[in-house]
C-alpha cells in the first residue's frame, strides 16, 4: 500500500486500546492519519451524528479512501492491511489471522480491557476485587494459548507480523494496568519487544 498523501480521518479516544490498534498499523504501514479525539466522559459518543458514523457508537472509526466511515477495529485493520505484508494473500495464513482476530475478541480483549478500565482508568475497583480476579483468571488462560504459539513462531500467524499481532498487542502490552504480571510469559514478552522494534511503531497517545 503506497503512502497516502492525504491523511485518512480517524475518530478515536486517547487511551482506547482498540483505537491504538489502528494507529499502530498506520505507523507500521506509513499511512498518514488525521485524528479526531472524542471524549467518553463528555458524551461525545452518544450523539446522533456519531451514531451515523459508528452504528455501535464505539471508537475507532475510520473514514476510508472511498469516503465511507468504517467502524470496528478488526474491520479497519483488514481494510488498511489489504495488499500489504500485514495481510498476506495466502489463504491458510489468512485463516490463521481470522482465528487470532476472533480469539482476541472472544477470549482476550474483555479480560484485559475491563480490569484496565475499572482499576486504572476509572478507579472503581481494587486489584484484588473478586470480579477483577475472575477477569484475570480467564485472561491468563488466553495468555497461555498465546505463549504456546509464540514458543513456536516469532509472530502469531507464523512468518512475519500481521494484523493478528497488531490486534493482540495493545491490551497485552497494557496488561499491568489491570493487575496482570507477565514475567512468567517469556515468549510473550519477547514478542512484545519485537513489535516495539518494528519500523513505524507508534506508542499510545495521551491526548
Amino acid at each position: 500500500m503506497p503512502h497516502t498523501a492525504e491523511p485518512l480521518e480517524l475518530i478515536d479516544t486517547p487511551r482506547s486500546g482498540n483505537a491504538w490498534k489502528v494507529r499502530l498499523l498506520c505507523g507500521y504501514l506509513d499511512v498518514a492519519i488525521r485524528r479526531h479525539p472524542m471524549s467518553i466522559i463528555d458524551g461525545d459518543l452518544n450523539t446522533a451524528e456519531f451514531a451515523q458514523k459508528s452504528p455501535l457508537q464505539q471508537v475507532p472509526v475510520l473514514k476510508t479512501r472511498e469516503g465511507e466511515w468504517l467502524a470496528e477495529s478488526a474491520a479497519i485493520l483488514w481494510y488498511l492491511a489489504k495488499g500489504t505484508s500485514f495481510l498476506p494473500e495466502d489463504a491458510l495464513v489468512q485463516g490463521r489471522i481470522v482465528f487470532w482476530l476472533i480469539f482476541e475478541q472472544t477470549q482476550h480483549m474483555v479480560n484485559f480491557a475491563q480490569p484496565r478500565l475499572q482499576i486504572n482508568l476509572r478507579k472503581l475497583r481494587e486489584v484484588n476485587d473478586p470480579g477483577m480476579i475472575a477477569y484475570r483468571t480467564a485472561g491468563h488462560h488466553a495468555l497461555r494459548i498465546m505463549e504456546r504459539q509464540l514458543a513456536q513462531t516469532s509472530f502469531l500467524a507464523g512468518g512475519g507480523p500481521t494484523i493478528a499481532d497488531v490486534a493482540l498487542f495493545p491490551y497485552t502490552f497494557m496488561a499491568d494496568e489491570g493487575g496482570y504480571e507477565l514475567t512468567s510469559f517469556p515468549h510473550i514478552n519477547a514478542w512484545l519487544s519485537r513489535m516495539q522494534a518494528l519500523p513505524g511503531f507508534a506508542p499510545i497517545v495521551s491526548a
